[in-house]
């Protein structure tokens, strides 16, 4: 149902605009539980807060730009999830048992964030396409931050260095960006992959995030230990 202000007066103390900003943010969150980004229009994310769409744009700069923001808070809420999910770090175990551990609770704590995984799947072809400069400079400072604080948690478990921490961080969201659409495929192809017997969504990301990730994981650890010196 359309929900248009007519009434509309811009926002102009900065108290203001970060409230509308927070409505425009809370409505887009509203809509992502209820479909996929790809289905979302601005035009329907403006109805839903009760404003035209040119009064949305005065606080944000494109449809790309909130979900970008909504996909920075919710990457941020994984992160905090994610160091009491990993507690203490092990000590170093035969076979690499601490790091396919570090790989396992990864990949099983990420799958559980469907909504971050959904935008992490969208962001390289569809969220960072249709957005401004300044949007695209802040939102990569922001990405480069919290791609660095999960290296740091990777750090706490395993003996990496900077490098390969993060390196191994990056790893994460191109993984998850590859295994999401597969895992969570149309209709039709997840009627055909049921009668190949291929195993359910949910499970075809787990298992394929944690292989991945530990061999990352385990490949970095040994090849850290090659290194003259080491």
């Amino acid at each position: 149902m359309r929900r248009v202000v007519t009434d509309f007066q811009r926002a102009r103390r900065p108290e203001q605009v970060e409230a509308r900003r927070t409505a425009i943010l809370g409505a887009a969150r509203e809509l992502l539980s209820e479909r996929p980004v790809s289905r979302i229009s601005l035009r329907e994310l403006s109805d839903r807060v009760g404003l035209a769409k040119s009064n949305v744009l005065r606080y944000f700069d494109s449809r790309e730009a909130i979900f970008l923001e909504v996909l920075d808070s919710v990457w941020v809420a994984w992160l905090d999830e994610l160091e009491g999910e990993l507690s203490a770090p092990d000590g170093a175990k035969p076979g690499h048992e601490r790091e396919v551990r570090v790989a396992s609770v990864i990949a099983t704590s990420i799958s559980r964030q469907r909504l971050l995984c959904e935008l992490i799947s969208t962001m390289a072809a569809v969220l960072e396409r249709n957005i401004s400069v300044e949007t695209a400079r802040t939102f990569k400072g922001r990405a480069g931050d919290r791609t660095e604080r999960l290296a740091e948690v990777v750090r706490a478990q395993v003996p990496l260095d900077a490098e390969a921490a993060g390196h191994f961080a990056k790893a994460v969201f191109i993984l998850v960006a590859g295994l999401w659409p597969y895992a969570n495929p149309g209709e039709a192809v997840a009627t055909v992959l049921a009668e190949r017997g291929a195993p359910a969504g949910h499970a075809m990301f787990v298992d394929g995030l944690t292989e991945g990730l530990a061999n990352q994981l385990v490949g970095l650890v040994v090849r850290a230990g090659q290194r003259p010196g080491c």
